[in-house]
């Protein structure tokens, strides 16, 4: 019988059982490159979801248009052999090659809008009314990747699976959809993985881009999304990760959202815990520029979580005297949110580390 809530009474045991013996520290791997191949490779592995670097992009651009500094396109893509993409993607007016920033919208329990939470939609003025609503609600009212470019920036924004042109899904049907994919030895979490890295390469690959200056910016899920395509990408030089870090352990307590199962589906690697922390996954990526913003009331990501990640990651950089190059920073009186207070912050760091 559960013990709390959705927790099984010998979950203790369970967490006990977990000591992360492929974190850096823990693992007898002592040379930090080996260490960084050796623990990607464990990710990659329970990824399930095979590699998809041979696939044609073949990409498609339509719905073209200008706004205020940048040029805006409607762009489909093959990021994996099973099915087209279709995103936005925001290049500045003036000379290239730009930096650029892969932005991951978030999960929000809103599917009608994916890319759009994130890009103003100057194609569909049906998302339009959700997207504003969207950006009052998590973004102060901004657009990030309309932000972005005005300030520069070239910007994918791409729907994951679910979401907006490839959905939308309803709440109660994504444990069944991670299901379907399990009994077809598939994975929905991995997926999303994959398909990241392959836009990262996709974006890093673009003439008007400079291949070297490639961030991954996102919110919430699109946070979890940019600190795991870091670690598993080498075509991201930095990313940005606002409200979405913690230790697993601390993340498995009574009421928290993780346990409702539906959402957790889409950043669950079965088995991955066996191995690694979600801090430990993250610090794959070191020691290139990392930002990690969490809000004090976030009641996702409780206190003690966000802390015991941050030591981890601030331990895992400062063993490569690296310290400076990890931006850890909590903001006490914001809850789930990516205001533009919070925006302005991470705009001038981009501008800093690229």
């Amino acid at each position: 019988m559960p013990a709390a809530g959705d927790l099984p009474g010998f979950h203790p045991a369970l967490k006990d059982e977990l000591t992360f013996p492929l974190a850096w520290g823990a693992s007898p791997v002592r040379d930090f490159e080996a260490w960084r191949r050796a623990a990607r490779a464990k990710v990659e592995e329970l990824l399930v979801v095979p590699r998809q670097d041979g696939v044609p992009y073949a990409p498609e651009r339509t719905h073209g248009s200008a706004a205020g500094g940048f040029t805006r396109e409607l762009v489909t893509v093959s990021l994996t052999r099973y099915a087209r993409v279709r995103g936005a993607l925001l290049t500045p007016r003036g000379t290239g090659p730009f930096p650029a920033v892969l932005l991951l919208h978030d999960h929000g329990s809103r599917f009608d809008i994916g890319k759009e939470k994130a890009v103003r939609p100057w194609y569909d003025d049906t998302r339009l009314a959700s997207a504003l609503e969207w950006a009052d609600r998590c973004f102060g009212g901004r657009f990030v990747g309309d932000e972005l470019a005005r300030r520069g920036y070239v910007v994918l924004c791409l729907d994951a699976l679910g979401w907006g042109d490839r959905g939308p899904l309803a709440y109660e049907q994504q444990q069944a959809l991670a299901s379907t994919l399990y009994h077809l030895g598939s994975s929905l979490a991995g997926l999303h993985a994959r398909e990241d890295q392959r836009a990262a390469a996709f974006l890093a690959g673009l003439d008007r881009v400079d291949g070297r200056r490639v961030a991954a910016v996102g919110f919430s899920m699109g946070g979890y999304r940019a600190w795991q395509v870091a670690a598993l990408s080498d075509h991201i030089a930095a990313a940005a990760s606002v409200c979405w870090m913690t230790g697993l352990k601390e993340m498995m307590v009574p009421g928290n959202n993780t346990l409702r199962g539906q959402s957790a589906f889409h950043m669950l690697h079965p088995g991955l815990s066996r191995h690694l922390d979600l801090p430990d996954v993250a610090s794959i990526a070191a020691p290139r520029p990392m930002l990690f913003f969490h809000g004090g009331r976030d009641a996702l990501f409780p206190a003690d979580g966000v802390r015991v990640a941050y030591e981890k990651m601030r331990a895992v950089w400062r063993s490569r005297r690296a310290g400076e190059r990890l931006r850890l920073k909590t903001w006490p009186e914001r809850g789930h949110v990516f205001d533009t207070a919070m925006q302005d912050e991470v705009y001038a760091w981009l501008d800093a580390v690229l």
